[in-house]
């Protein structure tokens, strides 16, 4: 599941680079954009020795329904978080700055300029045209976005229906400007048997990483 402003294209090197592996792929979409909604499913023909893996970047996991979650193997959450809005001088920052955004969906070009400062963000080191075509280039479903932006600012825990059993890699990026340091640590806190990769010099959307192969070999060694 893609995070808040992405949409499903962002899984195409995912989905390319695991097709002669025999993975089946879902990607959830929520619609900010032109793309329809998908609300992804565990198939009812899945072998039973099937390993199941939940795939999430940022918000990304807190957006899959419980159910699906509930029914992983294996959860990856990548750039993510537990609570997103840390309880200090920092969290209330950051919840000023979200009531900005929001306040910014009240206008279609306000919003759209709010969106490009966002995934100048999120790419950042990298250069913001290596991010993957997103809602952005159409028509905004800013309603959507706002209700989405409002269920970020409320995270505080782990997303609904993650398996006790499950095992679990956390991918943090280490120059993340979008997940504040508090709130990563506060995840590694929530899940202290999680794998944890850090991945040095990198920014939220993990661009030039090569995060695709590393979390392909990790889900690979479960088998």
């Amino acid at each position: 599941m893609h995070g808040w402003a992405g949409d499903s294209r962002c899984w195409k090197p995912w989905i390319e680079a695991t097709e002669n592996l025999g993975w089946r792929w879902q990607c959830g979409e929520r619609g900010y954009g032109e793309i329809k909604t998908h609300e992804p499913a565990w198939p009812e023909d899945l072998p039973a020795d099937t390993l199941r893996v939940v795939i999430g970047h940022s918000l990304g996991p807190h957006l899959v329904r419980p159910e699906v979650l509930q029914a992983a193997d294996a959860v990856v959450l990548l750039a993510s978080f537990a609570a997103f809005v840390p309880p200090d001088r920092a969290g209330r920052r950051l919840r000023m700055a979200l009531e900005g955004m929001a306040a910014k969906l009240d206008n279609e070009t306000e919003a759209k300029e709010m969106l490009e400062k966002f995934l100048a963000n999120a790419a950042y080191p990298a250069r913001a045209n290596l991010l993957p075509a997103g809602p952005e280039e159409g028509r905004l479903d800013r309603r959507r976005l706002r209700a989405d932006l409002d269920l970020l600012r409320e995270c505080q825990g782990l997303p609904r229906g993650l398996p006790v059993a499950a095992r679990v890699l956390v991918v943090e990026a280490g120059d993340d400007r979008i997940v504040v340091p508090e709130a990563r640590l506060m995840l590694r806190s929530a899940l202290p048997d999680a794998e944890v990769a850090l991945l040095d010099h990198t920014g939220h959307a993990l661009l030039q990483t090569g995060v695709v192969a590393r979390v392909i070999e990790w889900v690979e060694s479960l088998r």
